[in-house]
């Protein structure tokens, strides 16, 4: 008879790390959250908004203004582990939902251009707008965007980045060698990549069948976003060439106006429309136009995932990220963050006609075994130029597929994975761990420890 792990009460941030890790909550032993010694050195203490959570102590700053490296090391080796100023549990919430952005957090350029009445008037005039107007406009609303110290571009990882230092406290205090989770992929992958593809206008949706062929040619399947209203029309037999080849549909927006979270009435207002065509459609996830998003109303949301979160907002209308390259729970919906630059603020914000900049973020992303969201439009690929970087970018990802394992997946396969793992558990059977839990086949055990460049991961069967 299996032995299942501890279910004695567990602590909110074990909680956390071991909902994040899937291990044996019995075998992380983390401290609650407490408050400082009254001797403690209030320098060194001091949180930006991004990392407060329960702290007693008043804050430092009141927009983040670097990285939170340092500031999370003071939290988590205040006096050997045994409490913490803010609750971590806290941090990782309000970094995953940004509610560290303000909305003037990190904006540079003209106060007009990004003010709401001015995006309103664009986003009426926008498809009269010739290109070279609205790239114009668009530079002049992102400018400074490089001096936007926090989240950390081109990847931001600090959700992350916790979540080890928070699993390497057992192991730095010698409660445990080693602590075994249910690995991050399925089959012992290294890293997951997905490709998607939002539709904006008739000339992308003419463009699907030969993007689509592009794809198949590297064997990747992806996933296209449509416009239900508005921008073009979407015969039967359109959607069902995408069904029929194993691509996937997915919900953009309502009709792409920029004004879908422009108020709770007005979001309330359309988002019935919006779930009845993602019923319609068959579509499991959703992406908003632009990647306007406001996490605290998509319990209104009936679908499975989201995509309109950013791990680093910097090119984007909306700043602001979440600061994790991996996929997490906004209520019943999973959001799969978007840990890529737009194809669209790569050519024409950029002026990069190249694919290094998504090299880096991809190595970066590797680097902490997270998933990849390419966004690549049909619309902005039809030009040669363009097209022959997609390309580009779909050989290398393929090399990466054969080198390093790579799980090139739709988001209806990431989200199904990480909906089944988020359901295993860790049982120990005669002495050893093992997966139990509905798709626990394609599971694979692993195990944290610590060397001396800190904490070392090593999966079983690979």
């Amino acid at each position: 008879m299996p032995v299942q792990q501890d279910d004695a009460p567990v602590s909110a941030i074990e909680r956390l790390v071991t909902e994040h890790y899937r291990c044996p909550s019995g075998l992380v032993d983390l401290p609650p959250p407490g408050s400082w010694p009254q001797d403690a050195n209030e320098t060194d203490l001091g949180l930006t908004t991004a990392c407060d959570g329960a702290s007693s102590r008043r804050l430092m700053s009141t927009r983040p203004t670097g990285p939170l490296d340092e500031a999370l090391n003071a939290v988590l080796r205040a006096h050997d582990g045994a409490c913490f100023t803010a609750d971590p549990g806290e941090i990782v919430d309000n970094l995953r939902s940004e509610r560290y952005a303000g909305d003037d957090c990190g904006r540079g350029g003209s106060r007009l251009i990004q003010s709401r009445p001015f995006r309103s008037f664009y986003y009426q005039l926008r498809s009269l707008l010739p290109m070279h107007l609205r790239k114009h406009l668009q530079k002049a609303y992102l400018r400074g965007w490089n001096k936007i110290a926090f989240p950390r571009w081109p990847v931001d990882t600090t959700v992350d980045w916790i979540l080890e230092r928070l699993l390497e406290l057992p192991l730095q205090r010698g409660t445990v060698r080693a602590v075994p989770f249910i690995w991050f992929w399925p089959d012992g992958a290294t890293s997951a990549v997905t490709m998607t593809h939002d539709v904006e206008h008739l000339a992308g949706r003419n463009f699907c069948s030969r993007l689509m062929d592009l794809d198949d040619s590297v064997g990747i399947k992806s996933s296209f976003e449509l416009v239900p209203e508005g921008r073009y029309s979407l015969p039967e037999t359109f959607l069902e060439e995408i069904r029929t080849r194993g691509f996937e549909i997915n919900v953009h927006d309502l009709n792409h106006d920029g004004r879908l979270f422009s108020s709770h009435a007005a979001f309330l207002q359309r988002v019935g429309r919006i779930n009845s065509y993602g019923k319609r459609y068959r579509a499991l996830g959703f992406r908003s136009g632009g990647l306007y998003r406001n996490q605290a109303w998509y319990d209104a949301l009936d679908f499975s995932y989201d995509m309109s979160v950013p791990n680093t907002a910097h090119l984007d209308p909306q700043r602001g990220g979440c600061c994790t390259i991996m996929p997490f729970f906004v209520g019943r919906v999973l959001e799969l963050p978007l840990t890529t630059s737009q194809d669209y603020s790569l050519f024409h914000i950029l002026n990069d006609y190249s694919i290094d900049l998504w090299k880096q973020q991809l190595r970066l992303i590797m680097e902490r075994h997270g998933l990849a969201t390419f966004l690549v439009h049909p619309d902005y690929i039809i030009e040669k130029r363009a097209r022959k970087t997609y390309q580009a970018l779909l050989e290398h990802l393929t090399r990466l597929r054969e080198e390093k394992r790579l799980w090139i997946a739709l988001p209806g396969e990431v989200d199904s994975w990480w909906r089944k793992r988020s359901r295993m558990s860790i049982v120990q059977e005669g002495g050893k761990w093992a997966i139990r839990g509905p798709g626990s086949a394609r599971a694979r055990l692993a195990f944290a420890t610590l060397n001396d460049d800190g904490l070392s991961f090593t999966v079983e069967g690979r």
